[in-house]
């Protein structure tokens, strides 16, 4: 959430005039005045002089935090004034700025607020998933003989305590099934919790997995639950597992035996009860014999293998998929219901589906939402758009720049649009990646 409204509580003229460089500002010289205008209106940050003629600045931060409690609060000392700041943090201060106030200063403690809302939003979106562990999931549609035998399967796995490894190709439906196997176990009304791997830059995914508390590190402005302790009593799905980093697999192998971690900064051991689940698209036998995932970790992860066959491997499937989409998106998209032609069912069966079910989901959303008739026949669907790009031919290409073009994004095709994966590949960092890719 941006900072627009700011509330400046000063005497001097010239901080006033500083920050208004940097905002649209409401100001107000008067401690007791400005208490009178907190009353009214409401801000997205507060700051406050401590020298004020009338009361300090201390004083005014104990009246907003009765008035305001989650309004971020800044104290203005002055350079001597250091343990006046530390006492206000100690008080419910977000932070403290020291006089004379500078643009870089104030800019670092706007992304540290920027920050803090943001773990705020995420710890309180983490709490309604758990208070919510029924909600509306992706049916198993099993038509094809290998998917039924899966679903057999997956019955009797959900009856046990076992942890589960799902591979298959991206796009395959490891997620669907990984919730298939939860709802139907005794753990159903208990949290379903998902982490993808290669979604969490890597510095951040032990306070993803164990938490913090706070103080633990720049940045951690309160305690946050990790996510084996939110989904204790529950499922803990660990999505693309293969991605998480070498240095961090020694922990999560520890927790898995001990069923007990610590969060960062923390000291108290915590102990959980956690089903794990985990999913990858990725060659493991490969990943253990490149020595980036351990194999010890990876006996653990796999005491029930789970293999997904590719969509073009159960054709089966496809139909009945396309229809349950069709339904789904058509509602979604505030679309009256189409319905298939027998060419367009037939066009979907020729199609090899490289990007699996998630492209027949694509494709269905993006035909429902162009064309508008009733029936789609074999002409309106949109397969033309997902298919693949063709390898760069050297004498076609006209420049340097076209050529790296099509080799980052064909790249991205073939890692299933993992740009983790496709960074790593490419020798680049996944910032430089995402540069470019808004570049194209």
């Amino acid at each position: 959430m941006p900072i627009k409204n700011v509330f400046l509580i000063s005497e001097d003229e010239r901080l006033a005039l500083s920050l208004l460089n940097h905002w649209d500002i409401s100001t107000c010289s008067g401690a007791l005045k400005a208490i009178e205008n907190l009353k009214q209106n409401t801000y997205d940050l507060i700051l406050c002089d401590f020298s004020l003629s009338e009361i300090s600045g201390i004083d005014v931060l104990q009246i907003v935090k009765t008035l305001h409690p989650t309004t971020p609060f800044i104290l203005i000392i002055e350079p001597m004034q250091v343990e006046k700041g530390l006492a206000a943090m100690r008080l419910g201060a977000f932070h403290y700025l020291s006089k004379p106030l500078n643009q870089e200063s104030v800019e670092t403690i706007i992304e540290k607020i920027l920050e803090h809302t943001s773990l705020v939003q995420e710890n309180e979106l983490l709490k309604q998933e758990i208070a919510c562990p029924t909600k509306e999931r992706v049916p198993f549609i099993a038509e094809s003989p290998a998917m039924k035998l899966i679903l057999e399967d997956v019955k009797k796995i959900a009856k046990s305590n076992a942890s589960v490894f799902i591979s298959g190709e991206s796009g395959t439906g490891k997620e669907v099934i990984a919730s298939t196997i939860h709802h139907l176990s005794f753990r159903e009304r208990k949290p379903f919790i998902r982490v993808n791997c290669a979604a969490i830059p890597a510095n951040l995914l032990e306070s993803e997995f164990f938490g913090h508390e706070k103080g633990s590190f720049t940045g951690a402005f309160q305690k946050r639950l990790g996510r084996f302790e939110l989904a204790d009593k529950g499922t803990l799905l660990l999505d693309e597992i293969s991605e998480i980093p070498l240095e961090l697999q020694p922990k999560l192998l520890r927790v898995i035996q001990e069923q007990e971690f610590e969060r960062l900064g923390g000291d108290k051991p915590l102990r959980v009860d956690v089903r794990l689940i985990s999913t990858s698209n990725r060659n493991m036998k490969e990943a253990i014999e490149q020595k980036i995932f351990r194999e010890d970790l990876y006996f653990r992860l796999n005491v029930i293998p789970l293999q997904i066959p590719p969509l073009r491997d159960r054709k089966e499937d496809i139909v009945p998929l396309a229809e349950y989409f069709l339904g789904k998106l058509c509602k979604d998209n505030f679309k009256s219901l189409k319905t298939l032609s027998s060419g367009a069912k037939k066009r979907l069966l020729d199609y090899d589906w490289p990007g699996n079910v998630r492209e027949l989901s694509n494709i269905i959303e993006r035909t429902i939402i162009m064309h508008s008739g009733s029936v789609i026949e074999a002409d309106n669907l949109m397969i033309e758009m997902s298919c693949p790009i063709p390898p760069p031919q050297l004498s076609s290409v006209k420049t340097l720049a076209e050529l790296e073009k099509m080799h980052i994004l064909s790249t991205l095709k073939a890692l299933g649009h993992n740009k983790t994966q496709t960074a790593k590949r490419l020798g680049i960092s996944i910032r430089t990646l995402r540069n470019k890719l808004n570049s194209f």
